[in-house]
C-alpha cells in the first residue's frame, strides 16, 4: 500500500503550488492544480536524493486549499497554511531540522560545483555569485522573521536560525532577538527556507553548462 502524503494547494491566478505539508522543501508548482501535483510527484526522487528521506511512491492527499496571490504567481509558495500553526515540539523539530540542513548542504554543493550557468527562464541570467548572494540575503530575511537579528555571514546566519528555532519551540526568549513584530511560525519558516534552498540548488543543477 502506498504511503499517503498530506498536500496543500496554493492556487494563484496563473500558478499553483502543491506543498507536502509535513515534508519541508517538497513543494512544486504548475499552471494548475493537476500539473502542480504531477510535478510534486515527479520531484519526489530528487527530494529523497537531497534529504535521504520522504516516502517512496506516495499517494497524494489534498487536505487544504488556500488562495495564492502575486507571490504565488511570481513563483514563491508564500501563503500561510492552517497547518503551519499546528503545535510544534522538540520531537518534530528533530525530524524537520535535518531536512533544512540537508537543503543548505545541497545548495552549498551546487554552488561549489556549478561552473558557468546557462541563461534561461529559471533565474534569467543570474550567475553563481549572484545566486549565492541572493540566497544569503533571503536567509538573513528569513532569520529576522523567525526572531533573530541577521547574522554576520552565512554560517553565522544558519547557526542563529537553529538557535532561534530551538528557542521558539522551547518557548523561551530568542538570543539576540530581531525587532520584527510579525514573526513566522517555526513550521512556516522551515517550509519556506527549506524550499528556497532546494529550489535554487535544483536550478543550479539544471542550468549547468
Amino acid at each position: 500500500m502506498s504511503p499517503s502524503v498530506a498536500v496543500a494547494l496554493e492556487v494563484g491566478a496563473r500558478r499553483t503550488f502543491a506543498v507536502a505539508i509535513d515534508w519541508p522543501g517538497w513543494s512544486r508548482s504548475g499552471r494548475n492544480p493537476d500539473e502542480a501535483l504531477a510535478n510534486l510527484l515527479a520531484y519526489g526522487p530528487r527530494y529523497r536524493a537531497a534529504t535521504d528521506v520522504s516516502p517512496a511512491d506516495p499517494t497524494l492527499e489534498v487536505v487544504e486549499t488556500v488562495a495564492g496571490g502575486s507571490g504565488t504567481d511570481f513563483g514563491v509558495p508564500i501563503t500561510r497554511l492552517a497547518g503551519d500553526e499546528r503545535p510544534f515540539d522538540r520531537s518534530e523539530l528533530a525530524r524537520q531540522l535535518p531536512l533544512l540542513t540537508a537543503a543548505w548542504e545541497a545548495f552549498d554543493r551546487a554552488i561549489a560545483t556549478a561552473g558557468t550557468l546557462r541563461s534561461g527562464p529559471r533565474g534569467g541570467g543570474r550567475q553563481v555569485a549572484a545566486m549565492a548572494a541572493h540566497v544569503f540575503e533571503a536567509e538573513q530575511a528569513y532569520l529576522v522573521k523567525i526572531g533573530s537579528r541577521a547574522g554576520h555571514d552565512l554560517a553565522d546566519t544558519r547557526t542563529r536560525a537553529v538557535g532561534a528555532l530551538t528557542a521558539r519551540v522551547d518557548g523561551i526568549a530568542v538570543p539576540d532577538p530581531s525587532s520584527s513584530t510579525s514573526l513566522w511560525s517555526p513550521r512556516y519558516y522551515l517550509r519556506r527556507s527549506t524550499w528556497h534552498a532546494l529550489d535554487h540548488a535544483w536550478e543550479i543543477e539544471d542550468r549547468r553548462e
